[in-house]
């Protein structure tokens, strides 16, 4: 993300893909051995089918509990500490309760030994470590999450993890204010195919314009989408955290963000999501329920704390202050983190919505769809 699927930030990141084993017992942080090459995203589309777990929805519209544990598990994890293989980019400061999780022992506390697998590249990158089961475990913003889960990549949602952190500028001088000004500009983006893309394909299609047609969408790389709206390129910029923060911060009040992931009916809908593979919910649910458990506490620190929280993930992003990381996190809905019945109702919503954006195929049922990759944990 500026988010977790466009550019690395920082200079602090490799530009080669790395593993890096984290023992969370110890909170120590070191590297090993080079992850393997990744598999063609091919494979991501050839995964077999595979079936629903825990409790499905029949009616989206039911009301439900906040989280079903039926069917679910309820113990910690027994024994040795479980060693989960985490696929992790740290340019994404909405993802902050993964290296908070470590660094405060929520990991530990949940007798779980995390290993990194550390990538500083696209989600695809993500992707491609969970299908050829290098990685067990990612994060990643919803609308990153729900096409690849569509084509059938092996992985279930376990929870939410915060909402926010996708943003729509325009110059304060371009006179526009609402996104339905927007018809016949062209919108900058970081990535044709990611998530703010498909975000404002989604809000442009609730305000009754053609996502496809009324607007025209051009590729940039993050740093050089300001130009392109100083040069009237492009009329508006569209990015995620950090990124699209620094972007509005830097530009001395000559920016004005006119929507965000906190609009309408989203300021209360999640935007990163944890995934597990389903082999590992299938071999030790325990464990991936105790991992759930452990991101979800790490994340109410980060909304209570977000100071300090900033200051563990500083370490990715030592080029901006500590400060600007806090004020980003203030931002976003860190206490935030639905799970079973309600992330399950989230998922069928943001689905139906990228379909009428013409993301999500026609064909595709988001009950079934949510049905099948949302499972349900204890608590």
């Amino acid at each position: 993300m500026s988010h977790l699927d466009d550019h690395p930030l920082t200079a602090s990141a490799s530009s080669d893909t790395s593993r890096r084993t984290l023992t969370s017992r110890r909170g120590l942080l070191g590297f090993a051995a080079a992850l393997g090459a990744a598999a063609p995203l091919g494979v991501l589309s050839s995964a077999r089918a595979f079936p629903g777990f825990g409790t499905r929805i029949a009616d989206p519209l039911a009301d439900a509990p906040i989280c079903r544990t039926s069917d679910s598990p309820t113990a910690e994890p027994k024994g040795p500490a479980r060693h989960i293989r985490f696929a992790y980019s740290g340019t994404a400061i909405c993802t902050a309760a993964i290296p908070v999780a470590l660094e405060r022992g929520y990991f530990a506390r949940h007798n779980l030994e995390v290993e990194f697998i550390q990538y500083a590249g696209t989600t695809d990158q993500m992707l491609q470590a969970l299908a050829t089961d290098k990685a067990d475990v990612g994060a990643s913003m919803l609308l990153s999450w729900l096409k690849p889960l569509e084509q059938g990549i092996d992985v279930k949602l376990t929870t939410g993890m915060h909402g926010g952190c996708t943003r729509l500028f325009v110059t304060k001088t371009s006179g526009l204010t609402d996104i339905t000004q927007l018809k016949g500009k062209t919108i900058g983006v970081s990535s044709i195919s990611g998530p703010p893309r498909n975000f404002f394909a989604i809000l442009l299609a609730d305000a009754g314009l053609d996502p496809q047609t009324d607007v025209q969408w051009r590729e940039f790389p993050a740093d050089l989408l300001a130009t392109a709206l100083q040069r009237d390129e492009i009329q508006a910029i569209a990015d995620a955290d950090p990124t699209a923060w620094l972007t509005h911060q830097r530009a001395n009040g000559t920016l004005v963000e006119i929507a965000s992931n906190l609009t309408g009916d989203y300021a209360t809908l999640s935007c990163c999501t944890l995934g597990v593979r389903t082999s590992l919910w299938t071999r030790d649910p325990a464990a991936a329920a105790a991992l759930t458990h452990a991101i979800r506490d790490a994340a109410i620190h980060v909304s209570a704390n977000p100071d300090d929280a900033a200051q563990i993930f500083s370490k990715y992003t030592p080029k901006v202050p500590a400060a600007d990381l806090a004020a980003m996190l203030r931002s976003h809905t860190h206490d935030h983190h639905p799970a079973g019945d309600v992330l399950r109702r989230e998922v069928i919503k943001i689905t139906g919505d990228l379909k009428r954006a013409s993301i999500i195929k026609p064909s595709t049922d988001p009950v079934k769809l949510a049905n099948r990759v949302v499972v349900d944990i204890a608590g």
